[in-house]
């Protein structure tokens, strides 16, 4: 039998797909149906089947999103227009095969996990030898376990994996394909721990700052460990985060390429990196003040909150946000042991308010360019295109008392016991508006990509105004007149 006349017998999970749909199932209900989870004790004591049953049935996966491999598509499309036989077959639960069959159109018959039985190893081996005979179909696998099918196949499509496993497979039935699939790397873990915002944490330094405890050793010491710890737990964060948002990630125009959405880092990697994260966090933790540990765990709380319910819900997500950095400031108090100013707080709630009000500005701007109605939704967000001049008026209001808070701090009797030349500190007033008003200007424009902390990393007038304003700190401090 030639090869076009052989069946080709394709696999699911982490083949035609860079994700498993076991673990996506169970991220889903996580997320919308956590209560559940009490169950899965009793789920697992019927079975990996039922397991995998249960978990499907309860949420809704949008297979149209999902990270497909698409030179193995390609690959595929080719059989199937020279007219060979396409059959999907994987251990995933029957429901999701049949839902991305119908999506695909390509596949003349689909075989999955049903409630009692777990299509997988030997047993789908055994399957296939029934259902075709002895080498007479060839075999679309990604690990080790494939082995155990190909020993009865014709011949192997090997996907991403390492040379070892296709010369295994090739020594057990001839190899027709090698599809390469790009492993996590150690860019790939730096992306999704997003270890460039970090920048955020630096607002840890800031009560060290304006302490003027910068000078003192121990304090410095703790500082540079809170903000490392403080990284670590808030990474940690992040990977929840994008868990939760995996389907509206998947179609949003850039964060389909974040890792978990394009399935280069797969979900069970990244819940091992969030729990070594949090490990981590927690054993630098033991070496700092007891307070800095009840502010990082009032932010996790805090995040973990956002992560489930809080970004969902119009007007609160972005008092949260706010709330977030200003938690950052809550913990460079703590670790060093000073109180916060107050000046400080209301300046910081005000003018992080405006940021994660132009961080909705920006996703509504954007979703105005890809949708022609004006009322539909961003997805997993609790906000219409039509919030649009709310938000701006919103965002201008806060980002206007940011700068009057600011003024006033600059006449209060603690700024003149704390620096030589306190007067100088006006000339932060002006340069200060004028980034206020340029991001928001641009915000509404739809030239800043969501996140405005990420985009002034990046923007070169940021980094003049952010210089400007240390010169007229360093003036204030250290010139007199």
């Amino acid at each position: 039998m030639s090869t076009q006349q052989t069946p080709l017998i394709v696999d699911l999970d982490g083949s035609l797909i860079k994700t498993d749909l076991l673990y996506e199932s169970f991220i889903r209900n996580l997320f919308a149906r956590p209560w559940v989870l009490v169950f899965l004790p009793l789920w697992i004591f019927h079975g990996i089947a039922y397991l995998k049953h249960r978990l499907a049935s309860d949420v809704h996966i949008d297979v149209t999103a999902l990270p497909y491999n698409q030179e193995l598509l390609a690959y595929l499309q080719r059989q199937k227009d020279n007219g060979r036989k396409l059959v999907l077959c994987t251990g995933s639960n029957e429901q999701l095969a049949d839902a991305i069959s119908r999506y695909l159109g390509i596949f003349d018959e689909t075989h999955g996990s049903g409630k009692d039985y777990n299509l997988t190893g030997s047993r789908k081996a055994e399957f296939l030898r029934k259902r075709f005979g002895d080498q007479g179909f060839a075999y679309v696998g990604n690990e080790p376990k494939d082995l155990r099918v190909w020993r009865f196949a014709s011949s192997a499509v090997v996907v991403g994996a390492s040379p070892s496993l296709a010369q295994s497979a090739s020594q057990v039935c001839g190899l027709e394909n090698r599809i390469s699939v790009n492993s996590a790397s150690i860019g790939v873990f730096m992306k999704q721990i997003r270890i460039h915002q970090w920048v955020k944490n630096l607002l840890l330094f800031v009560p060290l700052l304006t302490s003027q405890k910068f000078v003192e050793l121990q304090a410095l010491t703790d500082a540079l460990l809170g903000f490392v710890c403080f990284g670590l737990c808030a990474s940690a964060t992040y990977i929840i985060n994008d868990l939760s948002d995996l389907d509206s990630d998947r179609v949003h125009q850039t964060k389909r390429n974040r890792p978990l959405a394009s399935g280069e880092l797969p979900i069970k990697t990244a819940l091992l990196l969030c729990f070594t994260l949090f490990l981590a966090a927690g054993a630098l933790l033991m070496q700092l003040p007891v307070w800095f540990a009840v502010v990082l765990a009032l932010y996790t709380a805090t995040t973990l909150g956002y992560s489930f319910l809080f970004k969902r819900l119009q007007t609160v997500d972005t008092v949260v946000l706010a709330s977030l950095y200003t938690v950052r400031i809550l913990a460079g108090a703590a670790v060093i042991a000073v109180y916060p100013s107050y000046w400080l707080l209301a300046f910081s709630m005000f003018v992080f308010l405006c940021l994660a009000l132009v961080k909705r500005i920006s996703e509504i701007c954007r979703k105005q360019l890809e949708i022609e109605s004006a009322e539909e939704q961003i997805r997993g967000r609790g906000y219409y295109v039509t919030d649009l001049q709310a938000l701006i008026s919103l965002a201008s209001s806060a980002g206007m008392v940011s700068i009057l808070v600011f003024a006033m701090y600059v006449n209060s009797a603690e700024v003149v016991a704390m620096y030589s030349t306190p007067m100088a500190l006006w000339l932060a007033c002006p340069i200060f508006a004028y980034w206020i008003i340029r991001i928001l200007i641009m915000a509404s424009r739809g030239e800043i990509d969501e996140d405005p902390i990420a985009f002034a990393i990046k923007d070169k007038r940021s980094w003049i105004t952010g210089f400007a304003l240390a010169l007229v700190l360093a003036a204030a401090s250290l010139i007199t007149l």
